[in-house]
């Protein structure tokens, strides 16, 4: 079962059963069909709707859709979400980053940022070479950079703080 949300005010529970949309627990019947790659027609009660796919944020769930020109946004939370949310648990992607630390041992390639740069979330940190690879390291998250606690070429252990926030 999907929580779906547009606005704050508007939620609906919709379920996927057999061939049949449930929607707050009732039959929704409707017809959509595929226009374009991001463009659809939606027919529900002899009314026909088109709707266009603008945008999707992953980490949000959050989905933007043009319908009859008119922009909405609609969250989309499976069960995962909905059992995270229920206990507490709903900015894990918020939460603020104190270091980034070494995922194995290995020697330091190449440092790719420098102490007071700001980074963002998937920004290139630095390079680890370990078993004959090199592996790219990226930033878990926004900030700047307080301090860097490696050198080129310096050998580190799992673990090992590399860079603090």
């Amino acid at each position: 079962m999907y929580k779906v949300s547009l606005k704050k005010n508007i939620e609906a529970e919709v379920e996927f059963k057999d061939s049949n949309i449930l929607l707050n627990g009732s039959d929704f019947d409707w017809n959509i069909s595929k226009t374009s790659k991001d463009k659809f027609q939606i027919t529900k009660d002899g009314k026909k709707l088109n709707a266009e796919v603008i945008g999707y944020e992953r980490e949000s769930k959050v989905v933007e859709i043009k319908i009859n020109n008119q922009i909405y946004n609609v969250s989309v939370k499976d069960k995962m979400d909905q059992l995270l949310q229920k206990m507490g648990i709903t900015n894990l992607s918020n939460s603020t980053i104190k270091d980034v630390k070494a995922p194995m041992p290995g020697l330091i390639h190449d440092i790719l940022v420098e102490a007071g740069q700001e980074v963002k979330k998937g920004d290139q940190l630095m390079i680890l070479e370990a078993m004959k690879m090199e592996n790219v390291l990226k930033s878990p998250g926004a900030g700047t950079i307080a301090s860097i606690d490696v050198s080129k070429g310096d050998s580190v252990e799992k673990n090992q703080i590399l860079i603090k926030f």
